[in-house]
């Protein structure tokens, strides 16, 4: 099967959805499958056996991490040159419809995957009035596909009741063998707790952005004795958070990645998780490989990931005062943390990013078939 894939972002830029490509691409070539990445400008040249062409466009102005890829004669000449079987597109937003547009013209086979609340970030952004048009446009998009894909059993809910049709659930599963609690560092605590490893140390990962809701964890937080924050990540509101937390005990990291991710996952005691806008929630499950409890609201996504009491403790994202009683209990329950520590890492080891793949291979194949029946 040779697959074109469309994407609004990619490497070096990391989140949630390029985790998810990133493992999408090496598994595509580790079953011999080959596939063709066309995203955003500076991503690098090959990917797990996948050819990546980048292309350029201007920043957007209400999220300028993330660029509109504006359509390119060389679209055109490198999906001639691969001859795609079917066209993936991740996200379809700017570059999206272009790919859409191609898999038209060439009477190819186009499976879509919806993965960011977008129409929940128009609220997050101030323009509250804008949420029923990007509806509007999002399912206007997705109705050209033979097959489209969400993260969880709540987006599919969701994007049913918008009207979105040929909706199936594209299951999510973690990397365990890189995901794990052995990479436990005393010197990666050390620098998370800011020097002070013998704290309660709480974690954060993800972008530092307004749908991200970091700032929220300042107030329940900052009067907690013993307890330490690590903000791992960066985004558009990085500065401006990092003001806000000016004279608390937090540790800004930046980014980071690889086997230092890994590390600070497995070094915290436990991970602090306030958005409550996530189509899945990626980050929750990468700390529950690592064996950490996490404390978070059953909002979105993460209902398929969150198990009260077993994985998990929840607040109400209304209450702050909720969120500091979770974190005073787990603190002070080491019983409690090793028992939510148990559940998480069972949890994340039953879910396989192999079967998850796999199961995406399997949608490639019954996209190709229903083209077919549309076409004959």
């Amino acid at each position: 099967m040779r697959v074109a894939l469309f994407t609004e972002t990619f490497l070096p830029k990391l989140d949630g959805i390029v985790s998810i490509l990133c493992l999408a691409l090496k598994h595509l070539h580790d079953r011999g499958h080959s596939a063709l990445l066309i995203g955003p400008a500076g991503m690098p040249a090959e990917y797990a056996g996948a050819r990546c062409l980048g292309v350029r466009g201007p920043r957007f102005p209400l999220y300028p991490e993330v660029r509109m890829g504006l359509p390119s004669p060389r679209i055109g000449q490198a999906l001639r040159e691969f001859q795609p079987d079917l066209v993936h597109v991740v996200n379809p937003v700017f570059l999206g419809p272009t790919g859409m547009l191609y898999a038209r013209r060439m009477r190819l086979p186009l499976v879509a995957s919806y993965h960011t609340d977008v129409p929940g970030y128009a609220r997050h952004y101030g323009y509250p009035w804008a949420e029923p048009w990007i509806w509007r446009l999002f399912r206007t998009l997705h109705n050209r596909a033979d097959l489209n894909l969400v993260p969880s059993s709540a987006v599919l809910r969701q994007v049913r009741e918008h009207g979105f049709k040929r909706v199936r659930w594209w299951w999510r599963g973690i990397d365990t063998a890189r995901f794990r609690p052995a990479l436990r560092d005393p010197a990666m605590r050390t620098r998370l707790s800011g020097g002070q490893p013998d704290a309660f140390l709480l974690l954060y990962a993800g972008r530092i952005a307004k749908e991200k809701g970091v700032e929220r964890l300042r107030e329940p937080l900052r009067q907690l004795p013993g307890v330490r924050l690590a903000l791992v990540g960066g985004g558009p509101e990085l500065e401006q958070v990092r003001l806000l937390y000016e004279g608390t005990p937090t540790t800004f990291t930046g980014f980071l990645d690889g086997d230092d991710l890994v590390r600070a996952f497995a070094s915290a005691d436990a991970l602090v998780f306030p958005s409550v806008n996530e189509t899945f929630g990626l980050v929750p499950l990468e700390a529950m490989a690592c064996g950490l409890p996490v404390i978070a609201t059953m909002t979105g996504g993460l209902v398929d990931t969150l198990r009260p009491g077993v994985n998990a403790l929840l607040y109400d994202p209304a209450d702050p005062a909720t969120l500091a009683e979770q974190v005073r209990r787990l603190q002070h329950d080491p019983a409690l943390r090793a028992r939510l520590s148990e559940g998480a890492l069972a949890h994340a080891r039953g879910l396989s990013w192999q079967r998850t793949m796999d199961q995406l291979i399997g949608y490639y194949t019954l996209a190709m078939r229903a083209h077919r029946r549309w076409r004959s």
